[in-house]
């Protein structure tokens, strides 16, 4: 499935204060911990827990919080289907990055070993 350059658009602009509360709820709700989605997000990011709460709190895009971010090397081993999207086959590269997010984020809440998540 391709996406739109509007979807593309849509997803740049989303805030990540506007998907981490949900985040959060996901992997919790699953008995997973906060400590373990920033651990995720870290090692896809490079962001320690100070720097996501500050962009949270500035209410940063998808688009500002991928732009500085030291993307893992070994996210490209992250593959599968993302809501509605093979994440290997996502031309785009930001939208390709927040699926990444999103599919760790999934692993995570259905109990997937974080050695597993964390392609280590």
């Amino acid at each position: 499935m391709k996406t739109t350059p509007e979807h593309d658009e849509r997803i740049a602009k989303m805030s990540l204060a506007s998907v981490y509360p949900h985040y959060i709820t996901k992997v919790e709700s699953k008995g997973r911990t906060k400590e373990e989605l920033h651990q995720v997000i870290e090692w896809l990011t490079g962001y320690d827990k100070k720097k996501l709460q500050k962009l949270i709190e500035e209410k940063a895009t998808f688009e500002k919080f991928f732009q500085n971010a030291a993307i893992n090397p070994n996210a490209r081993l992250i593959t599968g289907v993302i809501c509605g999207y093979r994440v290997e086959e996502i031309t785009n590269p930001l939208t390709q990055q927040v699926r990444y997010l999103d599919k760790l984020v999934d692993e995570l809440a259905k109990g997937r070993k974080m050695e597993k998540i964390l392609r280590s």
